[in-house]
């Protein structure tokens, strides 16, 4: 490469765009010249790279469809395993606000003591006092103050979907393992901590659903009636 040579410049590489047309766009990239004295020559023809000549943005190639005759027993991924009769009739199950859907089963709060220091105390403190997870019992500030307590009794204006939400969702890392009598001992203990029920009370489809929650009437019901046991 031939160059001649200017005192006291020196010059690293050059960045151009040129736009032409309908949105065609050429990038030219030229190589570094160093140039210490005398004058410069041209510099090699760079590369130049088009792009789609469109004024909206570039077009993508179409992905292959794969025909649903393709999905077969041998091709399909086999993740998961079969859902048990068991489960398919947990998943299916609707519990209402007045205990309609609740299960076969009951237990007390001396038994729900024991399932709760097995499995949720870990998270939800001794007795349900916090811990990494937020108490359960024993707050004050209600849902209408600044910073509300979210305590079973100032919370939950149903004893029925409290229980519901222990049995599918309870204990965080493997929910729905809890039995029906253990979500009913566990309910109850719960409800006996926050002074709702009396110690020896065996909770049931039928007197869980005639528990009548502090907070009751502290809502506003929108997509459902008032359970007439709450009111």
């Amino acid at each position: 490469m031939s160059m001649r040579r200017r005192a006291g410049k020196s010059y690293i590489g050059w960045l151009q765009w040129s736009v032409s047309g309908v949105g065609t766009v050429l990038l030219q990239l030229a190589g570094a010249t160093m140039l210490a004295s005398g004058s410069v020559g041209a510099a090699p023809p760079a590369p130049t790279l088009p792009l789609p000549a469109s004024a909206s943005s570039p077009t993508l190639p179409a992905m292959p469809v794969m025909p649903l005759s393709y999905l077969t027993a041998d091709t399909v991924p086999h993740l998961g395993r079969p859902i048990s009769n068991v489960d398919a009739a947990a998943a299916g199950m609707t519990i209402h606000a007045d205990g309609r859907g609740l299960p076969a089963g009951g237990g007390t709060a001396a038994i729900g003591k024991t399932v709760f220091a097995q499995q949720c105390a870990r998270c939800h403190g001794d007795g349900g006092r916090g811990g990494s997870a937020p108490e359960l019992v024993g707050g004050a500030a209600p849902l209408t103050a600044k910073r509300p307590d979210k305590t079973i009794g100032l919370y939950w204006p149903s004893a029925a979907t409290l229980f519901d939400f222990n049995w599918r969702a309870m204990p965080m890392d493997k929910p729905g393992s809890l039995s029906a009598d253990e979500a009913y001992a566990v309910t109850a203990y719960l409800l006996f901590a926050d002074g709702i029920i009396g110690e020896t009370a065996r909770m049931d489809a039928r007197t869980l659903a005639a528990v009548k929650m502090p907070n009751r009437n502290g809502f506003r019901w929108i997509d459902a009636s008032q359970p007439a046991n709450s009111r």
